[in-house]
């Protein structure tokens, strides 16, 4: 048998050991569903307190439960450990490691450049690699193979395979999950998506195997910027309906009430999260080293950007109808993290907003359920959300609604607070008509 029969083989059988690098929003999710699924999974991560956690069973993801953690570290199914040199062992690795972008807007590609290069000093023979950090098209072929493969005089596609599967993982959902939502795969040569799709197959309920790495890099860019762009486009259009004196979220709705061609998107104060503020901005740093400028991504990108400072004077023109300046007003922000319902800040306009709040003069506080502390480490400043929500609101000049999290009582909060300026559309079933709430 060849190489490639026997891998396949023993990752059919589940016989196969895999690792998981980067124990985050994505690794560790992916480490749960392989356990689960049969497979003997050790997780490397750096960070010795998520190593603590994971080994006593314990889970510091809301999306996985702690008692599935316990389960598979019970079972021997799941363990965890900060020693790279596990990866000897190993017969499947997958990278989840983190790709933000520097101050400057470029590519941070340091997290993935040093997995990589721990992993090299292990990889072998019939080791089977697939990165899952969301970067630009190229990254697997033009960084990883060379360094794992060329390096150790490995044959890709033969000796060892390489592949990218691109992380779709949406923080805080119920019905679209690790297991169940489709993953992308595409192999650096066709045996290596053949290898790559069979091992993700047994624990994946769907794998849709593409020709190449960079067919799956660019796809994932794609679905990324097909939704920043088209936020960009209704941020843009709240600006142009507020100008026109018309209700842009009736215009929303209205034209959402077409049952084709329409795709319904909603402003707000700005982007977040790991994915759309971010994923794109790699496809046009990565466009320029071709002389190309992604102009939808670049022009999308600053309509979004620029959304926090347009909250900032709609708050600061609507206290000075109530004959108030936003220097020296109590202004309370509720909702920290970047979309309901979750404790993830990364990217989240919050920061912005409060920044941008503070810089003008006013005094801020800030509440979310799911985020008991902010450390802006840019700016310097540290808060902690207010221990009562309701007396809050009652002393605050302005409420401002940044994210629209259900565990809030709109209905006490309009009724309690003197002005609300509504960056979600959370009020407007119950304050239609109210002179207390401006909505974005």
């Amino acid at each position: 048998m060849s190489t490639k029969e026997i891998l396949i083989k023993s990752l059919k059988e589940k016989k196969a050991h895999i690792a998981i690098l980067g124990l985050g929003y994505v690794g560790l999710p992916l480490a749960v569903v392989f356990g689960e699924a049969g497979f003997h999974v050790t997780g490397v991560d750096t960070d010795s307190r998520k190593i603590d956690a994971l080994n006593k069973g314990v889970s510091y993801i809301p999306d996985v439960k702690t008692e599935a953690v316990e389960k598979l570290v019970k079972s021997g199914h799941l363990t965890a450990t900060t020693d790279f040199s596990v990866l000897k062992g190993i017969d499947a690795v997958s990278i989840c490691v983190p790709t933000p972008l520097r101050k400057t807007g470029d590519p941070d590609m340091s997290f993935i450049i040093s997995a990589t290069e721990e992993l090299s000093k292990y990889v072998h023979k019939g080791m089977v690699v697939v990165l899952e950090s969301t970067t630009y098209p190229g990254t697997t072929r033009e960084l990883l193979l060379p360094k794992l493969g060329t390096e150790h005089g490995l044959v890709v596609g033969e000796d060892w395979f390489l592949a990218f599967s691109p992380e779709r993982v949406d923080p805080g959902r119920e019905d679209w999950t690790t297991i169940n939502t489709p993953k992308v795969m595409g192999g650096i040569t066709e045996a290596c998506g053949e290898v790559a799709t069979a091992w993700y197959e047994g624990a994946i309920k769907t794998v849709h195997h593409v020709s190449s790495a960079e067919t799956a890099e660019m796809a994932k860019l794609l679905e990324n910027t097909f939704r920043m762009i088209n936020i960009g486009l209704v941020n843009e259009l709240a600006i142009m309906c507020e100008r026109l004196g018309v209700d842009v979220w009736e215009v929303i709705d209205a034209a959402a009430s077409k049952p084709f061609g329409f795709m319904k998107f909603t402003p707000g104060p700005g982007l977040g999260g790991h994915c759309i503020p971010i994923d794109p901005l790699y496809l046009s740093w990565k466009m320029k080293s071709f002389n190309y400028n992604a102009r939808f991504i670049e022009l999308a990108s600053e309509i979004n950007t620029n959304m926090p400072r347009y909250v900032v004077s709609r708050i600061m023109e609507a206290l000075n109808d109530r004959s108030k300046a936003l220097k020296g007003s109590k202004v309370l922000v509720l909702g920290a993290a970047y979309k309901p319902d979750i404790d993830d800040m990364r990217e989240s306009p919050a920061l912005d907003v409060i920044g941008l709040l503070r810089n003008k003069g006013a005094v801020v506080e800030y509440h979310d359920p799911y985020i008991p502390h902010i450390h802006h480490e840019r700016d310097g400043w540290q808060m902690d959300s207010v221990k009562d929500l309701m007396q809050a609101v009652k002393e605050s000049d302005a409420v401002v609604i940044i994210t629209d999290h259900k565990v809030y009582d709109y209905k006490a909060i309009v009724e309690s607070a003197k002005f609300v300026f509504d960056s979600r559309n959370a009020t407007r079933k119950i304050a239609e008509n109210s002179e207390k709430v401006v909505r974005l």
